[in-house]
């Protein structure tokens, strides 16, 4: 009862998430041939400084269709699609004033607020496994409809990655859900976040292996073929600290 009554709390925002996520995975296999088409023009681009780098990265790595999937779609659309959806799905705890009378219900049931917050992560989690897990399988589907395959591997660990590091910020989320009393408060903290990470990566070169974002595209299997094991085990270590954090302060409250 109260894994469905999380799910149904968390529907339309995992709906939503989850449609914008299988929609770009088609959109990015059928506009690989597009892509293709273009090219020669994209190669003939002459920009100079980081510009001109990352354009002619780019270009290279499209050649090949492996390539242009993690540049143009996981490495792009799909890891901010799920960093975004990740702190949505996290807010709205027991706390929220959107909860109203469903909270107070929630709480006359006889069952510990542990296990109250525990079903609601462990709901939210599921939902963020199914956005970062199915759309690459998609990917695995569809491309032989443009003359083009993508291996069961690649997804699963795509997806993998991206499930681990977008639970940093999902957990992120309910931490700051276990202190807030409102429902976007603690998504726009969780966001704002992501995007000085983001901003300030590039400036700290020595950091960079251990990014969250890193961890999160895959960049190192896409590379080498490893999985960024520290990388994982230290996201989903900082996953379970605040997750632990957020049920302690949700004990602590007075309802």
């Amino acid at each position: 009862m109260l894994w469905y009554k999380s799910f149904l709390d968390t529907r339309w925002r995992f709906l939503i998430g989850f449609a914008l996520v299988l929609f770009s995975a088609v959109g990015a296999v059928f506009a690989y041939p597009r892509v293709m088409e273009l090219m020669p023009l994209a190669s003939s681009i002459e920009v100079s400084g980081e510009l001109g780098r990352r354009i002619r990265e780019g270009v290279e790595l499209a050649r090949d269709y492996r390539g242009y999937v993690w540049s143009q779609w996981v490495r792009q659309s799909l890891s901010n699609t799920v960093t975004l959806f990740a702190a949505v799905l996290g807010t709205g705890g027991l706390l929220s004033r959107s909860s109203g009378r469903g909270a107070l219900f929630t709480l006359s049931l006889p069952v510990s607020r542990d296990r109250l917050v525990a079903a609601r992560a462990g709901t939210g989690l599921v939902e963020l496994l199914a956005m970062a897990v199915i759309p690459p399988l998609v990917l695995v589907v569809l491309s032989p409809a443009i003359g083009r395959s993508y291996s069961v591997a690649d997804a699963l660990a795509h997806g993998a990655c991206l499930f681990v590091a977008g639970a940093v910020f999902f957990s992120l989320t309910v931490l700051l859900s276990s202190v807030f009393d409102d429902v976007w408060r603690p998504a726009l903290v969780a966001c704002a976040v992501a995007a000085a990470l983001a901003v300030a990566e590039p400036f700290l070169p020595g950091l960079s292996r251990f990014s969250v974002f890193r961890v999160m595209t895959g960049e190192d299997y896409f590379y080498s073929r490893q999985l960024p094991w520290l990388g994982l085990l230290t996201s989903a270590a900082a996953s379970a600290a605040m997750l632990f954090a957020a049920a302690r302060n949700t004990a602590r409250q007075d309802f």
